[in-house]
Formats: structure tokens, C-alpha cells, sequence
């Protein structure tokens, strides 16, 4: 690997398109591999993502855009995968060039649906890249607010310091800070559990629950995701920190939130296909929510959650979420 290491994002939406922007803030050159040709040839003519974060436009000559996934595997060193978790299995489908030596870093909030793993695990179990060469951009961070500018918080999770900190210097810029961590499993979960969570928070405001019932829910939130991040990958880590709380806070507060959006819907009463057909953008905690439900109820000692189970009866099993969020009230504190 060269001094100075290529980099290649993978995916169209927002978030992918926040991560080009940055990189194109520190670099002469970024590879972007966009599967909508239209869209990249849209790209290319007007400069800016047709569909996501329209107001950001990009140098065009340091953009190395290609729709061939292996074209943009073969080109860089550091392959930041921002595709939907839902969509990603079929996507490495396509993927022939051998990345056992790259680097693969995923800012993807969500379990691979088919295999029921986070993603830094399907690359290594199933692709076979070492766990030293695999890491994590996490939050607390909306791509909207990237776009605008506005100052941001990245955390970078690798086991390998230093691969850590080449992709917090090729991140950082005026309105990113970048934190480093090693706890890139848990992380990575915290990063897909708190899409559940933000679920919950719409959920609760699309039924016209208040703040002070907000408060609540994601206190104990942020509780139950500790207990189960635990259950996964016992370590020392804070969960009151940014990667974790701040994230949740953001993502389960904020307008931006997608997820806390596509719940706001199931409150009011949208059925969960209604829904995702309103809304322009992948919910990634739909998908986590099965994931992460099922992959505790196999274990002998699962943690106890509520409000995970709580959204999964909704989502998955037609439940009433008025009464379910009744029942969810008196087993919160």
C-alpha cells in the first residue's frame, strides 16, 4: 500500500455522498461507485447527486465515478462501503476482485439481512478480509448537516491505530472531528441498535407522546443498549459516550432521522409498506429490528428489551402500537 492510500466510496444515498464530500476535502482523488448509471451520469453532467444532498457540488476532476464495483475495488486501497445493509449482499455478489488486502471500512448502520452479521463480520467471514483490516465510521453525524457544513462529530473504530487514523486525517476537515476508538464491534452495534431506538422515538411522537415521555424512552434506551452490546462483545467501553449515547440522541431527536421519521409514520397509523413507500430513503432500523430481536432470543442468556421488542411486535408481528406502547410504559423507569 502506497503513502498515500486510495480511497473508493461505495453507495448513492446521503450518507455516501456526506463521506465523498469530506474526502474531497483532503484529497486529490476519491473513487465513487455509484449502481445507478442515471444518477451518475447526472453526476457527472451538473455536479452534484441528483437524489441526495443536492445542494453539495463536487470538483468533478477529483472524482473517479464508475457503476463497476470491481473497477472501484481494483482502484483504491481504503473501500468505504455506504450501501443500505439490505441491499449489500447482493451487491458483493457482483464483486469478483480479491479485497483480502484492502481495507474495508463500513459506515453502514445495520446487520446483512441474509447472514443475520454486522458488517465488519460478513466481510470476515464470509469475504474473507482480516479483522485488522476492518473498521467503522459511526457518529453522531447526519449527512444533512455534512452538507450544510455545520460543525460534526465522526468516531473511527479499527483494532489497527493506524488504519484508524489514516481515514480520521483523510475525514477531518474545518466542520469534521473525528474521535478514535477500538471498539469497532461495538460500535458497529451501537450504530444499528440505535436506529431501533430513534423507530421507538417517532413511534412514541406519532402516537403523541411528549418530551417528557421522550426522555424516558431514551434513557432507558441507551440502558438497553448497553445490556446488549455487552451480551455481544464484552469490553471496557463508556457508553455515555459520543459513538454511543450521542448517537442515539441524535439519530432518536433529531428531523433529520429517517428512522424516527419512517416510526413517526407507524404511529400515525401507516402501515409498514405504506410507509417505506413514502419515504425517499432506506430505514435501516426496519431491517435491524428483526436482526437484532432474533439474534438475542437465540441466546441462552439474552438481554432483556423492551423496546426492541416492543418495535419488533409492531413491525413484524401487526401489533397495535397504541397498546403496545401502553404496555411498554409500565415496564420503563
Amino acid at each position: 500500500m502506497s503513502s498515500k492510500p486510495k480511497f473508493a466510496v461505495f453507495g448513492g444515498g446521503s450518507w455516501a455522498t456526506a463521506i465523498v464530500k469530506m474526502l474531497c476535502e483532503n484529497l486529490e482523488e476519491v473513487g465513487w461507485y455509484m449502481r445507478n448509471e442515471s444518477a451518475l451520469k447526472y453526476l457527472q453532467k451538473h455536479k452534484h447527486n441528483p437524489n441526495y444532498l443536492s445542494s453539495v457540488e463536487f470538483d468533478m476532476s477529483k472524482l473517479r465515478l464508475s457503476n463497476n464495483i470491481n473497477e472501484s475495488a481494483a482502484y483504491a486501497d481504503y473501500l468505504i462501503f455506504v450501501i443500505p445493509s439490505a441491499f449489500l449482499y447482493k451487491e458483493l455478489e457482483l464483486l469478483t476482485t480479491d479485497i483480502k488486502n484492502k481495507v474495508i471500512f463500513s459506515a453502514i448502520k445495520g446487520i446483512v439481512p441474509e447472514t443475520n452479521l454486522i458488517v465488519g463480520e460478513h466481510f470476515c467471514n464470509l469475504l474473507g478480509v482480516p479483522f485488522e483490516n476492518i473498521g467503522v465510521i459511526s457518529g453522531p453525524c447526519h449527512a444533512e448537516e455534512v452538507a450544510l457544513e455545520r460543525l460534526s462529530y465522526l468516531t473511527i473504530a479499527c483494532v489497527d491505530e493506524i488504519k484508524a487514523r489514516v481515514v480520521s486525517d483523510s475525514l477531518s476537515c474545518d466542520y469534521i472531528k473525528c474521535k478514535i476508538s477500538e471498539d469497532i464491534i461495538g460500535t458497529e452495534y451501537a450504530a444499528m441498535l440505535k436506529n431501533i431506538y430513534a423507530i421507538a422515538a417517532g413511534i412514541a411522537h406519532g402516537l403523541g407522546y411528549g418530551d417528557n415521555f421522550q426522555s424516558v424512552l431514551m434513557s432507558n434506551a441507551i440502558r438497553e443498549m448497553k445490556k446488549y452490546v455487552k451480551k455481544v462483545y464484552k469490553m471496557k467501553r463508556d457508553i455515555n459516550s459520543s459513538a454511543y449515547l450521542g448517537d442515539l440522541l441524535v439519530t432518536g431527536y433529531s428531523t433529520f432521522s429517517r428512522n424516527r421519521m419512517f416510526g413517526n409514520m407507524i404511529g400515525k397509523g401507516y402501515t409498514v409498506k405504506s410507509a417505506q413507500m413514502e419515504m425517499s430513503m432506506v430505514a435501516e432500523g426496519y431491517y435491524a429490528t428483526k436482526s437484532a430481536y432474533q439474534l438475542n432470543m437465540k441466546r441462552e442468556k439474552n438481554a432483556k428489551t423492551p423496546i426492541i421488542n416492543a418495535v419488533y411486535a409492531i413491525l413484524y408481528e401487526s401489533g397495535n402500537a397504541k397498546d403496545i406502547f401502553k404496555d411498554l410504559t409500565n415496564k420503563l423507569d
